[in-house]
């Protein structure tokens, strides 16, 4: 019997069968503005995204102590990066303020965590999954934090090897995860997507749900990679490329991200079930144009 590929969330479903799972990523696009914040949530409602995701980090846990003092230039001026780091990092206050506006626009939101803490944190909003960043993969402490709340944990691949993968799957396993397939770059080389991993996971782990959480430029490779059976597709969004910031250049502004959700939808429509068949649009066609009957057809006609 074939493994069923799905998991459930509150009120969706992610998995063969059903309609890809689209998430802008605001991430850390918003540089600490709840405004700016508020217009990418804007941006994945108009184009039809399923939920926007964010990244919550605790500073002093997340970035190592021999970096807390490396100055850098920042929008606000020269700082330390720790400084920076708490700068955009939204609070208590704007957690709430964004979980109130997601509900008002009708838009699920969920978040990487990048240290326990967080987890912590964000259950106050009972999101309804979380996710491993890449760079996490490895931090088994923290997979477990997130296996133990209950939700869906999406395990994000990139930077990792394959045996980092199966440890990662060992721990959140055996059931209610997603695997999404990455490469950790920003922006990706496309000839570094290898997007065929896609098919390796899902035939690895058949009952998974596989995903793509892509850093390319353009849209050709997210395509792509729904036509190879993506059932969760992930993007950044930006409202502008060119704004200061370490994943814009690797984001997807609005109206791209619009046909970017648009032309999923049609690729899920044309994929269809992979029975063959004669469609009643092609019958007049048939008649007019076929110069040989066969015995099937002269039979039928009988």
């Amino acid at each position: 019997m074939k493994p069923i590929r799905k998991v459930h969330l509150n009120e969706r479903t992610i998995g063969e069968g059903e309609p890809v799972y689209i998430v802008a990523e605001v991430g850390i696009n918003h540089n600490g503005s709840l405004a700016l914040a508020k217009k990418l949530i804007d941006g994945a409602v108009f184009s039809g995204c399923d939920a926007v995701k964010l990244q919550k980090r605790t500073p002093e846990l997340c970035v190592p102590k021999d970096q807390w003092y490396i100055e850098r230039d920042t929008p606000w001026g020269r700082m330390t990066y720790i400084e920076y780091r708490r700068k955009v990092e939204f609070d208590l206050e704007d957690y709430s303020e964004i979980d109130r506006y997601c509900k008002e626009r009708g838009i699920a939101w969920f978040a990487s965590c990048w240290d326990e803490e967080s987890v912590d944190f964000l259950e106050q909003f009972n999101p309804p999954l979380y996710k491993v960043p890449s760079a996490s993969l490895t931090d088994h402490n923290l997979l477990r934090k997130m296996k133990a709340t209950g939700k869906t944990v999406i395990i994000s691949t990139g930077m990792s090897t394959i045996e980092e993968i199966e440890e990662a799957v060992s721990v959140v396993g055996p059931d209610n995860y997603i695997i999404a397939h990455s490469t950790s770059a920003y922006p990706c080389n496309v000839r570094e997507l290898n997007l065929k991993m896609i098919s390796v996971l899902m035939e690895k782990y058949p009952s998974v749900p596989v995903g793509y959480s892509g850093h390319e430029t353009g849209l050709a490779p997210t395509w792509a990679a729904v036509a190879l059976g993506a059932c969760f597709i992930e993007r950044h969004v930006t409202l502008d490329r060119a704004m200061w910031g370490t994943d814009q250049a690797a984001s997807v502004e609005v109206f791209g991200m619009h046909q970017l959700v648009r032309n999923i939808r049609d690729i899920e429509k044309s994929l269809g079930d992979g029975v063959k068949r004669v469609y009643d649009s092609e019958k007049d066609a048939l008649k007019k144009l076929r110069r040989v009957r066969s015995g099937a057809d002269i039979f039928a006609a009988a």
